[in-house]
């Protein structure tokens, strides 16, 4: 057994039937402890590690560790993360690793694994089920079980790029004329102030200030959960600009009187799931208008690319949509903004 220093801790670390080991003694590198280590945990070690005793606390499996890894993060997650993250451990991460060991996966099993579920999956899902593993590998490391994470050793699936397909004015207009009841304020709503969808479906009236013309964006659903939006950023107050007043007044007339939601399904609740709404009424009513299938997520890039083709303050812009700075605004639809009448500068030769 070789004695060794890491970060200022003390490990030993040692061969066993050609199988590289190395465990922290959980002591400080001092000399003392060192003295310690040479003549009393050491030899009781080598003791352990001919009777067989060192290999009774055996490496945990897949399966076995992911709960004590859920455990540790279940007050820092939102609930619909839990959901999530759970749904990817049994239905994509246990399949395959559920029985095997920690120390036993390689990088070559990870990629083999990831290909997979490249063939049926996005890569934007499979990074997001890859994420939950290496967390997994990555507090099984902190408690001493693994030395490394194959996971890192294994690229990350690029994303395919995210296309704006923003609707034309035309479009709009055209969707807005031809819809009808509550889906028509819906559509005004999220066209004419670029709220994400958890959000359009998340709205009470108690969030609507007529008065102000102000609309208080505090709470998103997703999957029945309802939560605080996902960033802080993301809880703001947002102007009711005039094209969407009287669509609002409308939809008040429909569901103020319940002081509640302000879009409610046919029992009188809040949408359990953005997509209940994309499934039933959206995806009809663009095949109704001749219209290619878009998500209802490019209601919120029509808002951003209308806005900033017409020369809006991309302050505003950014605080209407909720990004944690203009930045981020200017680095998604800057290609949006009108440049004809910006004065290039001269080359004096």
């Amino acid at each position: 057994m070789t004695l060794t220093s890491r970060n200022g801790k003390l490990y030993i670390t040692f061969y066993h039937q050609s199988k590289r080991y190395r465990k922290s003694l959980g002591l400080d590198d001092t000399k003392a402890n060192r003295k310690l280590a040479q003549q009393k945990i050491i030899p009781e070690l080598l003791f352990k590690l001919n009777s067989g005793e060192f290999f009774e606390n055996k490496v945990p499996t897949v399966s076995e560790y992911a709960k004590v890894s859920f455990e540790l993060h279940k007050f820092e997650r939102r609930e619909s993360t839990k959901i999530d993250y759970n749904i990817s451990l049994k239905k994509h991460i246990e399949p395959y690793f559920g029985d095997k060991r920690l120390d036993e996966i390689k990088p070559s099993d990870i990629a083999i694994w990831q290909n997979k579920l490249l063939e049926k999956l996005k890569p934007r899902r499979v990074r997001n089920i890859r994420a939950v593993l290496h967390t997994i590998f990555e507090d099984a490391i902190k408690d001493e079980i693994i030395e490394k994470n194959p996971i890192s050793k294994v690229k990350v699936p690029k994303l395919n790029k995210v296309e704006v397909k923003s609707f034309t004015l035309e479009e709009v207009k055209k969707i807005l004329n031809k819809s009808e009841g509550w889906l028509q304020s819906f559509c005004a709503l999220g066209f004419y102030t670029g709220m994400r969808s958890g959000e359009l479906i998340g709205l009470k009236w108690e969030d609507v200030d007529f008065d102000k013309k102000e609309i208080h964006i505090r709470r998103t659903i997703k999957m029945g959960r309802i939560e605080e939006p996902k960033t802080e950023s993301s809880i703001r107050t947002i102007d009711i600009i005039d094209p969407l007043l009287p669509y609002l007044k409308y939809q008040f007339i429909r569901t103020g009187k319940y002081n509640s939601y302000v879009f409610l399904n046919k029992n009188g609740e809040h949408f359990y799931d953005i997509k209940r709404v994309r499934n039933t009424h959206w995806k009809k009513l663009l095949e109704k208008l001749g219209m290619k299938y878009r998500p209802i997520y490019q209601m919120r890039h029509t808002f951003a690319t209308i806005m900033i083709e017409n020369g809006e303050d991309i302050l505003w812009v950014s605080n209407m949509l909720g990004h944690t700075d203009p930045s981020m605004t200017l680095t998604k639809y800057a290609k949006y903004r009108k440049r004809e009448k910006v004065k290039r500068a001269q080359f004096l030769l």
